[in-house]
């Protein structure tokens, strides 16, 4: 039996979330799929994404772009899917999906878009964003990760019947060996942070919708008595805001920014709490990754969230931009040391149950076997 011919397109230029969940799948399914990735590069001609899918085995076809409207992708991208003859061609986020739909390549064979979420670092991303309402109109099968993206785009006039919504995944066993005293003490002395320090850690982009600065403020509310070290791990348009706040709040001493890292793995192993304050979310893959690697988690309770942990059992959950809750989420699961050994237990048995990649990878391998004669474009 000849295997499937995927060539999917996604923007990436670090280890994001999608860019993780494309390897795993590229790799976990080298019998069923042969995978192709393409990805836009301006003047350097490789990323670190580049350089781990092909260190991978994953073959890369990199389109250079010369701007922000460079039209001789849309004619690239439709040679390409000429030149590959692929079984299935996969997008992933808004500029993958437009450029898909418009190059004609989206007609070359089945299309599948992975909608992700939106972000909002700025008025000209919200308004490149309604591209969506076009774009997706046409795509075969549309996957996303939450109940609620799956309302947003239906009210975006996207046919309900033509989305999926699969969760993220992420290996049981991901970022344990970390939490190793040797590994997580040496890390610490790197990053100067105190053993008697209770770290809570953020992993994310520095964006407006992952609120770092209502986390800012509640670990002001703490106080110097409870011993708290926040640790930033991320990179984003809202570095210089977060680094004010901070200087602001008087947390210089209390905060390490890490910046973009090739793997936080490490960083969950000296982790006593992990803390997502979003405004806005899909799956996160930095809750699975606290989940995996044996971290007590508080959260906001938005988007696909309370899909995946429940309040009180295996996370705390909070109202977004809630300051207040937030500082007593976080005051009390530090002090109580059984509360947050019974939330580990509960999400690590969760991560088994619903979020292994095996029943990810499957899930999108039977999607892919079920397409048959192209649908008419809308």
């Amino acid at each position: 039996m000849s295997r499937l011919r995927l060539l999917a397109v996604i923007e990436a230029y670090s280890i994001t979330g999608p860019a993780k969940n494309l390897l795993e799948f590229a790799r976990l399914s080298r019998n069923e799929v042969e995978t192709t990735i393409a990805t836009f590069t301006r003047g350097s001609a490789t990323n670190l994404f580049i350089e781990q899918a092909r260190g991978q085995g994953i073959p890369v076809e990199v389109i250079q772009e010369q701007g922000l409207y460079d039209r001789s992708v849309l004619e690239t991208l439709y040679r390409l899917g000429e030149r590959l003859h692929p079984s299935i061609v996969q997008t992933h986020a808004v500029k993958s999906h437009f450029l898909a739909r418009c190059s004609g390549l989206a007609k070359q064979a089945p299309w599948i878009a992975f909608h992700h979420g939106y972000t909002w670092p700025s008025m000209k991303a919200k308004l490149y964003n309604q591209l969506d309402r076009w774009s997706l109109r046409a795509a075969r099968q549309i996957v996303t990760v939450s109940v609620p993206f799956r309302e947003e785009l239906a009210s975006r006039g996207v046919n309900p019947n033509r989305i999926e919504i699969i969760h993220n995944a992420i290996p049981p066993d991901w970022g344990r060996r970390f939490r190793q005293p040797e590994l997580a003490l040496s890390l610490r002395s790197q990053l100067e942070i105190a053993m008697d320090r209770k770290v809570i850690l953020i992993v994310g982009r520095l964006s407006r919708e992952k609120d770092h600065i209502t986390l800012l403020e509640a670990v002001a509310r703490l106080g110097p008595e409870k011993k708290a070290h926040l640790l930033i791990v991320g990179e984003g348009p809202d570095r210089p805001l977060i680094e004010a706040k901070i200087q602001g709040l008087r947390l210089a001493e209390s905060v390490t920014m890490t910046g973009q890292v090739d793997s936080t793995e490490p960083y969950y192993g000296i982790a006593d709490l992990a803390v997502l304050s979003s405004l806005s979310e899909g799956s996160p893959n930095a809750l699975l990754e606290a989940m995996a690697a044996g971290v007590p988690v508080v959260a906001t309770r938005v988007g696909g969230i309370p899909e995946i942990v429940t309040d009180r059992e295996s996370a705390l959950l909070i109202e977004p931009s809630d300051i207040a809750g937030m500082t007593s989420a976080i005051a009390g699961l530090l002090e109580d040391e059984d509360k947050r050994r019974q939330f580990v237990d509960k999400a690590h048995k969760r991560i088994l149950q619903n979020h292994a990649p095996e029943v990810r990878v499957q899930k999108l391998l039977d999607i892919y076997s079920g397409l048959s004669k192209p649908l008419p474009i809308e």
